[in-house]
Protein backbone atom coordinates (compact mmCIF):
# COMPACT_ATOMS: atom_id res chain seq x y z
CA UNK A 1 0.00 0.00 0.00
CA UNK A 2 1.04 3.77 -0.56
CA UNK A 3 2.92 5.93 2.17
CA UNK A 4 0.30 7.58 4.52
CA UNK A 5 0.28 9.14 8.10
CA UNK A 6 -0.81 5.92 9.62
CA UNK A 7 1.44 3.79 7.55
CA UNK A 8 5.04 5.35 6.79
CA UNK A 9 7.28 3.83 4.57
CA UNK A 10 10.31 2.50 6.43
CA UNK A 11 12.70 5.09 6.06
CA UNK A 12 9.98 7.96 6.60
CA UNK A 13 12.25 10.34 8.57
CA UNK A 14 15.54 9.63 7.29
CA UNK A 15 16.78 13.37 5.47
CA UNK A 16 19.15 12.50 2.60
CA UNK A 17 20.97 15.20 0.62
CA UNK A 18 21.92 13.74 -3.17
CA UNK A 19 24.83 15.37 -4.67
CA UNK A 20 24.75 12.77 -7.28
CA UNK A 21 25.08 12.50 -11.24
CA UNK A 22 25.26 10.27 -14.05
CA UNK A 23 24.00 6.57 -12.49
CA UNK A 24 25.92 4.70 -10.16
CA UNK A 25 24.92 7.35 -7.28
CA UNK A 26 21.19 7.80 -8.36
CA UNK A 27 20.89 4.00 -8.32
CA UNK A 28 21.58 4.18 -4.71
CA UNK A 29 19.86 7.20 -3.90
CA UNK A 30 16.90 5.61 -5.75
CA UNK A 31 16.56 2.59 -2.96
CA UNK A 32 16.21 5.74 -0.26
CA UNK A 33 13.56 7.97 -2.09
CA UNK A 34 11.43 4.58 -3.05
CA UNK A 35 11.34 3.49 0.72
CA UNK A 36 10.32 6.78 2.09
CA UNK A 37 13.51 8.94 2.61
CA UNK A 38 13.30 12.60 2.01
CA UNK A 39 15.68 13.34 -0.71
CA UNK A 40 17.00 16.51 -1.53
CA UNK A 41 18.83 16.75 -4.61
CA UNK A 42 21.95 19.12 -4.65
CA UNK A 43 22.66 20.47 -8.02
CA UNK A 44 24.93 23.23 -9.90
CA UNK A 45 22.70 26.32 -11.33
CA UNK A 46 22.53 26.24 -14.99
CA UNK A 47 20.78 23.66 -17.19
CA UNK A 48 21.44 20.64 -15.84
CA UNK A 49 24.42 17.75 -16.06
CA UNK A 50 22.49 16.24 -18.88
CA UNK A 51 24.22 12.76 -18.11
CA UNK A 52 20.83 10.56 -17.91
CA UNK A 53 18.68 12.79 -20.89
CA UNK A 54 16.35 14.73 -20.74
CA UNK A 55 14.83 15.39 -17.36
CA UNK A 56 11.53 14.50 -18.42
CA UNK A 57 12.91 11.52 -20.56
CA UNK A 58 12.81 7.49 -19.31
CA UNK A 59 16.28 7.58 -17.86
CA UNK A 60 16.18 10.55 -15.89
CA UNK A 61 12.47 9.71 -14.92
CA UNK A 62 13.67 6.96 -13.49
CA UNK A 63 16.69 7.21 -11.55
CA UNK A 64 15.25 10.96 -10.14
CA UNK A 65 11.41 9.97 -8.65
CA UNK A 66 10.67 10.88 -5.46
CA UNK A 67 12.70 13.59 -4.87
CA UNK A 68 12.53 17.59 -3.54
CA UNK A 69 15.46 19.75 -6.03
CA UNK A 70 17.65 22.89 -4.92
CA UNK A 71 20.24 24.33 -7.56
CA UNK A 72 23.05 25.66 -5.20
CA UNK A 73 26.93 26.83 -6.56
CA UNK A 74 29.05 25.20 -3.93
CA UNK A 75 31.57 27.26 -5.34
CA UNK A 76 29.84 30.62 -3.97
CA UNK A 77 30.90 30.94 -0.15
CA UNK A 78 27.43 31.89 1.37
CA UNK A 79 25.77 28.95 -1.10
CA UNK A 80 28.31 27.00 0.33
CA UNK A 81 27.31 28.22 3.86
CA UNK A 82 23.68 27.47 3.23
CA UNK A 83 24.24 24.09 2.09
CA UNK A 84 25.87 23.54 5.29
CA UNK A 85 23.15 24.09 7.05
CA UNK A 86 21.56 21.71 5.06
CA UNK A 87 24.13 18.91 6.53
CA UNK A 88 23.37 19.93 9.93
CA UNK A 89 20.27 18.40 9.85
CA UNK A 90 21.06 15.63 7.05
CA UNK A 91 21.48 11.98 8.00
CA UNK A 92 22.84 10.97 5.09
CA UNK A 93 25.00 12.70 2.03
CA UNK A 94 25.76 10.67 -1.22
CA UNK A 95 28.14 11.82 -2.97
CA UNK A 96 30.45 10.56 -6.81
CA UNK A 97 32.34 13.35 -7.49
CA UNK A 98 36.02 12.76 -8.46
CA UNK A 99 37.67 12.15 -5.44
CA UNK A 100 39.39 15.38 -5.52
CA UNK A 101 36.60 17.74 -5.94
CA UNK A 102 34.97 17.11 -2.88
CA UNK A 103 38.01 18.47 -0.94
CA UNK A 104 38.43 21.21 -3.62
CA UNK A 105 34.84 21.94 -2.90
CA UNK A 106 35.42 21.39 1.04
CA UNK A 107 32.43 19.16 1.36
CA UNK A 108 34.66 15.97 2.07
CA UNK A 109 33.89 14.13 5.08
CA UNK A 110 36.50 15.50 7.58
CA UNK A 111 34.93 18.88 6.52
CA UNK A 112 31.14 17.36 7.35
CA UNK A 113 31.84 15.72 10.36
CA UNK A 114 32.61 18.83 12.46
CA UNK A 115 29.08 20.29 11.68
CA UNK A 116 27.54 16.85 11.43
CA UNK A 117 28.90 13.58 13.29
CA UNK A 118 25.78 11.71 12.48
CA UNK A 119 26.29 12.29 9.34
CA UNK A 120 26.45 8.86 7.17
CA UNK A 121 28.59 9.86 4.40
CA UNK A 122 28.22 7.89 1.28
CA UNK A 123 30.77 8.31 -1.58
CA UNK A 124 30.83 6.35 -5.13
CA UNK A 125 33.74 6.44 -7.16
CA UNK A 126 35.68 5.18 -10.24
CA UNK A 127 38.35 3.01 -8.77
CA UNK A 128 38.13 4.01 -4.97
CA UNK A 129 38.93 6.57 -2.81
CA UNK A 130 42.78 5.90 -2.13
CA UNK A 131 45.26 4.26 -4.23
CA UNK A 132 46.61 4.58 -7.78
CA UNK A 133 43.85 5.00 -9.29
CA UNK A 134 41.74 7.16 -7.01
CA UNK A 135 41.61 10.56 -9.09
CA UNK A 136 40.89 8.59 -12.58
CA UNK A 137 37.11 9.27 -13.46
CA UNK A 138 35.58 5.84 -14.16
CA UNK A 139 32.47 4.83 -16.51
CA UNK A 140 30.69 1.64 -16.47
CA UNK A 141 32.06 0.57 -19.56
CA UNK A 142 35.48 1.19 -18.76
CA UNK A 143 34.84 -0.78 -15.40
CA UNK A 144 33.61 -4.22 -17.06
CA UNK A 145 36.67 -4.27 -19.18
CA UNK A 146 38.94 -3.59 -16.41
CA UNK A 147 36.70 -5.93 -13.82
CA UNK A 148 37.36 -8.85 -15.79
CA UNK A 149 33.80 -9.20 -17.01
CA UNK A 150 34.12 -8.11 -20.77
CA UNK A 151 36.44 -10.81 -21.50
CA UNK A 152 33.78 -13.45 -20.08
CA UNK A 153 30.95 -12.20 -22.12
CA UNK A 154 29.73 -13.35 -25.41
CA UNK A 155 30.47 -16.15 -27.51
CA UNK A 156 33.65 -18.26 -27.53
CA UNK A 157 36.09 -16.61 -30.10
CA UNK A 158 34.26 -13.40 -30.37
CA UNK A 159 36.44 -11.06 -28.12
CA UNK A 160 35.21 -8.83 -25.31
CA UNK A 161 31.69 -7.83 -25.08
CA UNK A 162 29.76 -5.28 -23.04
CA UNK A 163 26.95 -6.45 -21.01
CA UNK A 164 23.62 -4.92 -22.20
CA UNK A 165 23.18 -3.05 -18.79
CA UNK A 166 25.45 -1.11 -16.99
CA UNK A 167 25.68 -3.37 -14.25
CA UNK A 168 28.98 -1.80 -12.51
CA UNK A 169 26.60 1.43 -12.38
CA UNK A 170 23.97 -0.55 -10.81
CA UNK A 171 25.79 -2.93 -8.56
CA UNK A 172 27.89 0.15 -7.10
CA UNK A 173 24.89 1.88 -6.05
CA UNK A 174 23.00 -1.35 -5.20
CA UNK A 175 25.92 -2.09 -2.55
CA UNK A 176 26.23 1.19 -1.45
CA UNK A 177 22.29 1.75 -0.92
CA UNK A 178 23.30 -1.43 1.33
CA UNK A 179 25.98 0.41 3.22
CA UNK A 180 23.83 3.32 3.76
CA UNK A 181 21.58 0.99 5.71
CA UNK A 182 24.63 -0.54 7.80
CA UNK A 183 26.00 2.34 8.70
CA UNK A 184 22.53 3.78 9.69
CA UNK A 185 22.12 0.84 12.06
CA UNK A 186 25.20 1.29 13.74
CA UNK A 187 24.11 4.89 14.41
CA UNK A 188 21.59 3.98 16.53
CA UNK A 189 24.10 2.54 18.76
CA UNK A 190 26.70 4.66 18.31
CA UNK A 191 25.29 7.63 17.93
CA UNK A 192 27.96 8.56 15.06
CA UNK A 193 27.86 8.42 11.39
CA UNK A 194 30.36 6.64 9.41
CA UNK A 195 32.04 7.25 5.79
CA UNK A 196 30.99 4.54 3.31
CA UNK A 197 32.17 4.03 0.10
CA UNK A 198 32.81 1.35 -2.80
CA UNK A 199 33.60 1.54 -7.20
CA UNK A 200 32.78 0.56 -9.97
CA UNK A 201 36.28 -1.55 -10.03
CA UNK A 202 35.30 -2.97 -6.41
CA UNK A 203 31.81 -3.85 -7.54
CA UNK A 204 32.61 -5.47 -10.58
CA UNK A 205 35.34 -7.40 -9.45
CA UNK A 206 32.83 -8.31 -6.58
CA UNK A 207 30.12 -9.52 -9.15
CA UNK A 208 32.60 -12.04 -10.90
CA UNK A 209 31.98 -14.01 -7.77
CA UNK A 210 32.50 -17.63 -8.06
CA UNK A 211 34.32 -16.99 -11.66
CA UNK A 212 36.88 -14.81 -9.45
CA UNK A 213 37.40 -17.51 -6.88
CA UNK A 214 37.64 -19.87 -9.72
CA UNK A 215 40.72 -18.75 -9.90
CA UNK A 216 41.68 -17.26 -6.96
CA UNK A 217 41.33 -20.85 -5.24
CA UNK A 218 42.23 -22.90 -8.45
CA UNK A 219 43.78 -20.53 -10.69
CA UNK A 220 41.35 -20.84 -13.73
CA UNK A 221 41.01 -18.15 -16.18
CA UNK A 222 37.83 -18.06 -17.15
CA UNK A 223 37.07 -17.26 -21.24
CA UNK A 224 33.57 -16.92 -23.03
CA UNK A 225 31.28 -20.03 -22.91
CA UNK A 226 28.19 -17.93 -24.69
CA UNK A 227 24.89 -18.93 -23.52
CA UNK A 228 25.75 -22.05 -21.76
CA UNK A 229 26.90 -22.29 -18.10
CA UNK A 230 30.66 -21.60 -17.62
CA UNK A 231 31.24 -25.06 -15.69
CA UNK A 232 27.70 -27.10 -15.92
CA UNK A 233 25.76 -28.87 -19.33
CA UNK A 234 23.23 -28.91 -20.24
CA UNK A 235 22.29 -25.42 -19.16
CA UNK A 236 22.21 -22.92 -21.60
CA UNK A 237 19.83 -21.58 -24.84
CA UNK A 238 18.20 -24.38 -27.05
CA UNK A 239 15.81 -23.85 -29.97
CA UNK A 240 11.95 -25.01 -29.83
CA UNK A 241 9.83 -24.95 -33.32
CA UNK A 242 8.81 -20.90 -32.18
CA UNK A 243 11.73 -19.45 -30.62
CA UNK A 244 14.46 -20.01 -28.83
CA UNK A 245 14.28 -21.14 -24.95
CA UNK A 246 16.63 -21.88 -21.95
CA UNK A 247 17.17 -25.26 -19.92
CA UNK A 248 19.11 -26.07 -16.87
CA UNK A 249 19.47 -29.73 -16.59
CA UNK A 250 23.42 -30.28 -15.57
CA UNK A 251 22.93 -32.08 -11.88
CA UNK A 252 22.24 -35.73 -12.08
CA UNK A 253 18.42 -35.69 -11.58
CA UNK A 254 17.58 -32.97 -13.37
CA UNK A 255 19.57 -34.69 -16.48
CA UNK A 256 18.02 -37.95 -15.35
CA UNK A 257 14.55 -36.12 -15.56
CA UNK A 258 15.28 -34.34 -18.63
CA UNK A 259 16.18 -37.63 -21.05
CA UNK A 260 12.99 -39.26 -19.63
CA UNK A 261 10.35 -35.70 -20.43
CA UNK A 262 12.80 -35.68 -24.22
CA UNK A 263 11.74 -38.97 -24.82
CA UNK A 264 15.98 -39.96 -24.73
CA UNK A 265 16.19 -42.56 -21.96
CA UNK A 266 18.84 -44.00 -24.84
CA UNK A 267 20.85 -40.77 -23.50
CA UNK A 268 21.34 -41.96 -20.37
CA UNK A 269 23.52 -45.26 -21.35
CA UNK A 270 25.63 -42.85 -23.53
CA UNK A 271 28.63 -43.79 -21.79
CA UNK A 272 30.81 -40.37 -22.95
CA UNK A 273 27.54 -38.47 -21.29
CA UNK A 274 27.47 -40.82 -17.67
CA UNK A 275 28.51 -38.09 -15.55
CA UNK A 276 28.45 -34.08 -14.90
CA UNK A 277 32.45 -33.79 -16.01
CA UNK A 278 31.66 -35.81 -19.30
CA UNK A 279 29.24 -34.13 -20.56
CA UNK A 280 30.31 -30.83 -20.16
CA UNK A 281 34.12 -32.10 -21.85
CA UNK A 282 31.45 -33.29 -24.64
CA UNK A 283 28.83 -30.14 -24.63
CA UNK A 284 29.40 -29.39 -28.38
CA UNK A 285 27.97 -33.02 -29.44
CA UNK A 286 25.21 -32.87 -26.47
CA UNK A 287 23.92 -28.78 -27.19
CA UNK A 288 23.20 -30.63 -30.51
CA UNK A 289 21.40 -33.62 -30.02
CA UNK A 290 19.51 -31.38 -27.37
CA UNK A 291 18.58 -29.22 -30.05
CA UNK A 292 17.63 -31.63 -32.79
CA UNK A 293 15.03 -32.74 -30.09
CA UNK A 294 13.79 -29.31 -28.88
CA UNK A 295 12.96 -28.30 -32.50
CA UNK A 296 10.28 -30.87 -32.60
CA UNK A 297 7.92 -28.62 -30.53
CA UNK A 298 6.81 -25.42 -29.44
CA UNK A 299 8.65 -23.30 -26.00
CA UNK A 300 4.85 -23.60 -24.96
CA UNK A 301 4.77 -27.28 -24.73
CA UNK A 302 8.58 -27.59 -23.57
CA UNK A 303 8.01 -25.02 -20.79
CA UNK A 304 4.97 -27.06 -19.75
CA UNK A 305 6.42 -30.46 -19.97
CA UNK A 306 9.94 -29.27 -18.64
CA UNK A 307 8.06 -27.47 -15.76
CA UNK A 308 6.23 -31.08 -14.69
CA UNK A 309 9.50 -32.75 -14.87
CA UNK A 310 10.63 -30.03 -12.27
CA UNK A 311 13.99 -28.99 -14.63
CA UNK A 312 14.06 -24.96 -14.86
CA UNK A 313 13.23 -23.71 -18.07
CA UNK A 314 11.77 -20.40 -19.73
CA UNK A 315 11.25 -18.31 -22.76
CA UNK A 316 14.25 -15.97 -23.98
CA UNK A 317 11.69 -12.43 -24.21
CA UNK A 318 12.95 -9.61 -25.52
CA UNK A 319 12.20 -6.21 -23.22
CA UNK A 320 8.17 -6.08 -24.63
CA UNK A 321 7.89 -9.72 -23.83
CA UNK A 322 8.93 -8.93 -20.44
CA UNK A 323 6.64 -6.73 -19.42
CA UNK A 324 3.59 -8.55 -21.23
CA UNK A 325 4.49 -11.76 -18.79
CA UNK A 326 1.68 -12.48 -16.44
CA UNK A 327 4.32 -12.63 -13.76
CA UNK A 328 6.08 -9.64 -14.17
CA UNK A 329 2.47 -8.02 -14.12
CA UNK A 330 1.79 -9.61 -10.85
CA UNK A 331 4.73 -8.65 -9.39
CA UNK A 332 3.76 -4.71 -10.49
CA UNK A 333 7.28 -4.06 -11.80
CA UNK A 334 5.98 -1.09 -13.90
CA UNK A 335 5.29 1.40 -11.46
CA UNK A 336 3.11 3.82 -12.44
CA UNK A 337 3.80 7.48 -12.54
CA UNK A 338 1.56 9.51 -13.89
CA UNK A 339 0.43 9.31 -17.34
CA UNK A 340 3.59 6.65 -17.94
CA UNK A 341 5.58 3.65 -15.88
CA UNK A 342 8.97 3.55 -14.43
CA UNK A 343 10.78 0.11 -12.85
CA UNK A 344 9.42 -0.69 -9.40
CA UNK A 345 11.76 -1.37 -6.68
CA UNK A 346 12.33 -5.01 -7.02
CA UNK A 347 12.76 -5.05 -2.81
CA UNK A 348 9.22 -6.22 -0.85
CA UNK A 349 8.49 -5.46 2.97
CA UNK A 350 5.36 -6.97 3.88
CA UNK A 351 2.97 -4.36 4.72
CA UNK A 352 4.52 -1.37 2.35
CA UNK A 353 4.14 -0.74 -1.39
CA UNK A 354 6.18 1.79 -3.10
CA UNK A 355 5.19 4.78 -5.30
CA UNK A 356 5.78 7.48 -7.26
CA UNK A 357 5.13 9.87 -4.61
CA UNK A 358 6.78 13.06 -6.38
CA UNK A 359 7.47 13.42 -10.32
CA UNK A 360 11.19 14.35 -10.97
CA UNK A 361 12.30 17.72 -9.82
CA UNK A 362 12.95 20.68 -12.17
CA UNK A 363 16.26 22.11 -11.82
CA UNK A 364 15.93 24.18 -8.32
CA UNK A 365 11.97 23.12 -8.03
CA UNK A 366 12.22 23.53 -4.02
CA UNK A 367 15.09 25.77 -3.76
CA UNK A 368 13.08 28.19 -1.96
CA UNK A 369 11.11 25.62 0.35
CA UNK A 370 14.46 23.65 1.21
CA UNK A 371 16.53 26.89 2.25
CA UNK A 372 13.64 28.18 3.75
CA UNK A 373 13.29 24.85 5.94
CA UNK A 374 17.11 25.26 7.18
CA UNK A 375 16.25 28.61 9.06
CA UNK A 376 17.23 30.92 5.99
CA UNK A 377 15.89 33.78 5.40
CA UNK A 378 13.65 35.12 2.36
CA UNK A 379 16.19 38.03 1.96
CA UNK A 380 18.89 35.93 1.89
CA UNK A 381 17.41 33.69 -0.44
CA UNK A 382 16.89 36.78 -2.40
CA UNK A 383 20.36 37.71 -2.56
CA UNK A 384 21.91 34.51 -3.30
CA UNK A 385 19.48 34.56 -6.48
CA UNK A 386 20.83 37.86 -7.51
CA UNK A 387 24.10 36.46 -8.23
CA UNK A 388 23.08 33.05 -9.26
CA UNK A 389 24.24 31.15 -6.29
CA UNK A 390 20.72 29.69 -6.24
CA UNK A 391 18.71 28.74 -9.08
Amino acid sequence: MPETSHNPLPLAGIKVLDLTLARAGPTAVRHLADWGADIIRVEPPGDGDGLAGARNGYDSANLHRNKRGIALNLKDDEARAAFLKLVETADVLVENMRVQVKHRLKVAPEDLRAINPRLVYASISGFGQTGPYATRGGVDQIAQGMGGLMSITGLPGQGPVRVGIPICDLTAGNLLALGIMMALFERVKTGRGKHVTTSLLESMVFMLDFQASRYLMAGEVAGQAGNDHPVNTPMGVFPASDKLINIAASSAKLWTNFCKAAGREDWLERPEWKTPKQRTADRPALNAAIAEVTRQHSAEWWIATLEEAGIPCGPVNDIAQVFADPQVAHLRMALPMGDTHVVDSAINIEGHETSVRRLPPELGQHSDEILLEAGISREAIAALRARNAVQ
